[in-house]
């Protein structure tokens, strides 16, 4: 990869990175559904800009409805869990488990999708993943940052697992449906579940509204929805996807930084042990894939 490259790989890690600390951050004033809803129309409307400015149609051909909408449902869902748990527990921890989605993504491959067949160096590298998951889960943040970390964490888990499943169907109707329209139509569609969710559920605001929130909501929407995926696109444009998606090892560590940088979030033993091998698992099984 050239260095204009590495470098943009590495801003992308840096934003993705700090997608759960301004999710920690926007749930101070605005509650999980309305979080979800403000995100995911302000990424809407940025992929959209984007896509149509590429040339892209954006609307679903005879038959693409019900398979976008299955999208829509699983990524609303999905969502949802991860806005929820950042209630309950601290970012670092929260990067940590999030990024175990690999261990699903090739469990889900090897038994759905009959792809990425389970070797025994693979299954080494998904054990090691799942023990430092095991590890995570039951760890205590501070309180102040997570006052029911063992449901947090646990529902960050079943975020992952959600996630993990997500890629394999993503991957399969890519195959199928244009890329970029797919992936306008899994936050398009996403909008209105979390606007109704939140309309029967949930206050507008749980505290005055002030810029740190908004400008977390911003962070969310332009830049984590929206710019990320726009420059991940062009990267892939340029090189494989070999290369590119070795820099995504980078966001948990970037994420736990900015937790520890920005709410004092203390780094423990079992933190670093735990994220540890989430990593060395997915590393593995990566290069085996490779």
């Amino acid at each position: 990869m050239t260095w204009p490259s590495v470098l943009l790989a590495l801003l992308i890690s840096l934003i993705w990175g700090g997608n759960l600390v301004s999710i920690k951050l926007s749930l101070t004033a605005v509650p999980p559904m309305w979080s979800a809803f403000w995100r995911m129309l302000l990424g809407t409307l940025t992929l959209a800009v984007w896509a149509r400015s590429q040339g892209t149609d954006l609307r679903p051909a005879a038959g693409e409805w019900r398979p976008l909408l299955g999208l829509g449902v699983l990524f609303a869902v999905q969502i949802g869990l991860l806005n929820r748990a950042m209630q309950l527990t601290s970012p670092g921890y929260g990067e940590a488990i999030l990024n175990s989605y690999a261990i699903f993504t090739n469990l889900f491959g090897h038994f759905l999708a009959h792809e990425d067949r389970l070797t025994g160096g693979r299954i080494a590298g998904l054990l090691l993943s799942l023990a430092g998951v095991t590890v995570l889960a039951y760890g205590r943040p501070s309180q102040a940052l997570a006052p029911d970390p063992l449901t947090g964490n646990l529902l960050l888990l079943a975020s992952a697992v959600l996630l993990g499943l997500r890629q394999i169907y993503t991957r399969w109707l890519v195959q199928r449906i244009d890329p970029v329209r797919t992936i306008v139509w899994q936050l398009g569609s996403s909008v209105p579940m979390f606007l109704t969710v939140a309309l029967a559920a949930e206050p507008m605001l749980l505290a005055p509204l002030t810029w740190m929130p908004v400008a977390a909501l911003a962070y969310q929407g332009f830049l984590v929805a929206g710019f990320c995926f726009v420059a991940w696109a062009v990267l892939l444009k340029k090189h494989s996807s070999g290369s590119v998606s070795m820099y995504a090892f980078l966001v948990p560590v970037c994420g736990i930084g900015l937790s520890a940088l920005l709410f004092g979030e203390r780094i423990t033993p079992r933190l670093v042990m735990g994220g540890a091998l989430v990593l060395a698992g997915v590393a593995i099984v990566t290069m085996r894939r490779r």
